[in-house]
């Protein structure tokens, strides 16, 4: 089959488009024949290998899975012994450890659920990560409730973009931060406010928020707890960071700090892909999340598509056709 391949980190020129083996259904395992897979900033960390301590997961000298891509969506071609919630013929969606940039993906079962029936393979496959993201960061992790006061830091992006619509379907007023060529697009889909990061900062004045989700990364802690109310509730998600810890070392210090103050500082909780993925197709297939596209690439084309990623700051997300 053919596959996106990485042998060792670098720039997206480290990627190439080979032919490798057809991966061996185990039990537990379901056999997808992809159809649609999608960028993602993980794939980014794998490919360059950067922050550094990644590599004690992803392998010190080189990648262990040589295959990249998180986020996919196909029809199901074989199951593994064990497997009963799913038949040949279904189409299906959900998150991989990696080996999404491929024509086929075994995948534990319970990280797979149904697709929303109203999107196509490339559309659905652009959902899982981030989407995942947005809704546990807000609902778990934020505890999200009707009528408060939300802010969106990187609200274009691709876990922003579900963000915003999440946010809005659960009963909050949506403030989106982004850029001001993003804010049409932040806007259109149901942010109450939009504010121009390069016009306006949001920690310094205006309104307070009872909860930020932030996957940029780009303010001080100190900074942002100045727009939380005193309640208020911090979601770190992502964000920039050092060369070896990455955003890690900020993520650490703003658990430790929550222990000390009323504000509450948290990161994204891990919580079941599949319950996140069934949560995400109802709110998709009722109208209430749609995904946003930038652009679209074949499967061949990957490196390109990373190399746009990076380079030319992509907004929402953008989709492989395999």
């Amino acid at each position: 089959m053919k596959a996106v391949v990485q042998h060792r980190y670098g720039t997206a020129d480290v990627l190439t488009y080979q032919d490798v083996d057809k991966p061996v259904v185990k039990e537990g395992d379901v056999l997808v024949r992809i159809h649609g897979a999608a960028i993602n900033h993980a794939d980014w960390v794998y490919t360059s290998g950067h922050p550094l301590i990644a590599r004690l997961a992803f392998g010190v000298r080189g990648p262990k899975n040589i295959v990249r891509g998180k986020d996919i969506a196909g029809r199901v071609e074989a199951v593994g012994t064990g497997v009963s919630e799913f038949l040949p013929g279904d189409e299906v969606y959900g998150e991989v450890e990696a080996g999404g940039f491929a024509e086929y993906a075994a995948v534990p079962s319970h990280l797979l659920a149904l697709k929303p029936a109203n999107l196509t393979f490339e559309q659905a496959a652009t959902v899982p990560l981030s989407a995942r993201t947005a809704l546990q960061g807000l609902r778990d992790g934020g505890n999200i409730q009707p009528g408060q006061k939300v802010l969106i830091n990187g609200a274009s992006g691709g876990v922003g973009t579900f963000a915003v619509q999440i946010a809005k379907a659960l009963g909050a007023e949506v403030t989106g931060v982004c850029s001001a060529g993003n804010a049409a697009l932040v806007r259109s889909l149901g942010a109450d406010h939009v504010i121009d990061y390069s016009q306006e900062n949001f920690t310094e004045r205006g309104p307070r928020y009872d909860l930020i989700l932030d996957s940029i990364g780009n303010h001080p802690l100190s900074a942002l707890r100045q727009a939380l109310t005193l309640e208020g509730t911090l979601v770190l998600s992502s964000g920039t960071g050092g060369h070896f810890l990455g955003p890690m070392r900020r993520i650490v210090k703003a658990l430790l700090l929550s222990r000390f103050i009323s504000q509450n500082l948290r990161t994204v909780p891990a919580k079941s892909a599949r319950e996140s993925l069934d949560v995400l197709r109802e709110l998709i297939e009722t109208g209430q999340v749609t995904p946003a596209i930038d652009r679209m690439y074949p499967l061949s084309e990957v490196p390109e598509a990373i190399r746009y990623f990076v380079e030319d700051h992509a907004r929402a997300k953008i989709a492989i056709t395999v």
